[in-house]
């Protein structure tokens, strides 16, 4: 069998090896190793390892390989950094931008705040767990080092939503976010339940701290409202709202983010959520907020009244997508933030190109379309100060990054 040398991490942290017939993807490898194992379509799905790298360590989490969720768990913390360093570097040179690069902060074990189970009956009882990679093949978990404990002490009680609401042929969808010391559930893919299923699932929150269920788009048990807190205010997010991976995370974001618009008066926060940011600014500065869901402004704006003392935040519920702010709504402002979803802001960057607001904090979830979001600023008189990546995402390729534009 054929010996082969793993030139480089792919987007996806495979191992790539460069042959002349092309790319040979080979998971759970690192460059520079020397590998054999049968080529399919392509990819060297078992990789037999004959000499390993200095960088390969021991995965901590005995799920590793068999479930979906993590990737890059055998390489070492030096080589996940600089390969999500250079994948944002890489994205943004193909549109011939060279920003300077800030040191990567890494998230670290049990950090994540949310995560997404699976969960199905079975004939002795129930499997909770997590797809395995490009499958819907669930693994079963009985732990996880990414994730909160907070999370994992959920998953007796999802074990019970699935035998209580579920078919033999369906699977549940259970989206948890840590919230203070307990939970808030959203499930979705459930069986409509009686008020008896309903009090049953009442109890089960009761005993596993889960402050609130919701049930196919129902609330059907809430004994306290599932705060998050943002900058000084409380909020209470709707049901599977988006929230940033790590509170970490989140605090180094809005670090940077408040470092940017700096002494500004005026700031306009764009895809704004519940307040990520919004909330922190207004300690300091007038926000205007635009957001697509109604829900999560209407969060946003209970949130803000209720804490007082903070600057005047106007809010609006506006599909960016389809109807961008233009140019002249600009009028006034000293600095933008724009935290788009991985689709970018196309429509909305190519406006706020024709302004002159003086400073941007653009956060983004993906490389490529942040670089082509900025190849519009720039190319219209922005420049790219620098570049903060903040990897939330801990074993896995997806980067989270914050940069400055200055005009």
């Amino acid at each position: 069998m054929s010996e082969y040398i793993v030139n480089r991490l792919g987007q996806l942290g495979d191992g790539i090896i460069d042959s002349p017939n092309g790319e040979i993807f080979a998971p759970f490898t690192l460059p520079g190793e020397h590998i054999t194992g049968k080529i399919e379509n392509g990819r060297i799905n078992t990789p037999k390892i004959i000499k390993p790298v200095s960088d390969r360590i021991k995965p901590v989490c005995k799920h590793f390989k068999n479930c979906g969720g993590c990737s890059l768990q055998h390489a070492s913390d030096t080589i996940i950094a600089d390969w999500k360093i250079k994948k944002t570097q890489d994205a943004l040179s193909q549109v011939n931008l060279y920003p300077k690069f800030r040191p990567i902060i890494n998230s670290k074990k049990e950090s994540r705040r949310r995560a997404t189970f699976a969960a199905k009956r079975t004939k002795k009882g129930s499997m909770v767990g997590f797809h395995s990679r490009a499958s819907n093949i669930i693994v079963e978990v009985t732990e996880c080092p990414v994730s909160d404990p907070i999370i994992l002490s959920g998953i007796p009680a999802f074990s019970q939503f699935a035998i209580l609401g579920s078919s033999r042929k369906s699977v549940l969808r259970i989206s948890a976010t840590v919230s203070g010391y307990g939970l808030d559930v959203r499930v979705e893919n459930g069986k409509e339940l009686s008020p008896t299923e309903i009090s049953q699932f009442a109890q089960i929150c009761d005993q596993y701290k889960i402050l609130r269920l919701v049930w196919n788009e129902d609330v059907i048990a809430q004994s306290n409202p599932p705060g998050q807190t943002m900058g000084s205010v409380n909020i209470v997010p709707p049901s599977g709202a988006f929230l940033q991976a790590t509170k970490t995370g989140e605090a180094e974001l809005i670090k940077n983010v408040l470092e940017i618009i700096g002494t500004s008066k005026k700031v306009v926060d764009l895809f704004s959520g519940c307040g990520t940011f919004t909330l922190p600014i207004s300690s300091k500065a007038s926000v205007y907020a635009v957001e697509g869901d109604r829900n999560m402004i209407e969060a946003l704006d209970a949130g803000w009244r209720a804490a007082g003392g903070l600057h005047d935040i106007k809010s609006e519920t506006r599909d960016l997508f389809r109807r961008p702010l233009m140019p002249d709504e600009f009028k006034k402002v000293d600095a933008i933030v724009i935290d788009p979803p991985r689709a970018g802001a196309l429509s909305q960057v190519t406006e706020i190109s024709k302004t002159n607001v003086g400073r941007i904090a653009f956060v983004s979830c993906n490389p490529t379309t942040f670089a082509r979001d900025a190849a519009i600023l720039c190319n219209n008189g922005y420049n790219l100060d620098w570049v903060q990546v903040v990897d939330q995402f801990l074993w896995n390729p997806h980067i989270e990054l914050v940069a400055q534009f200055t005009k």
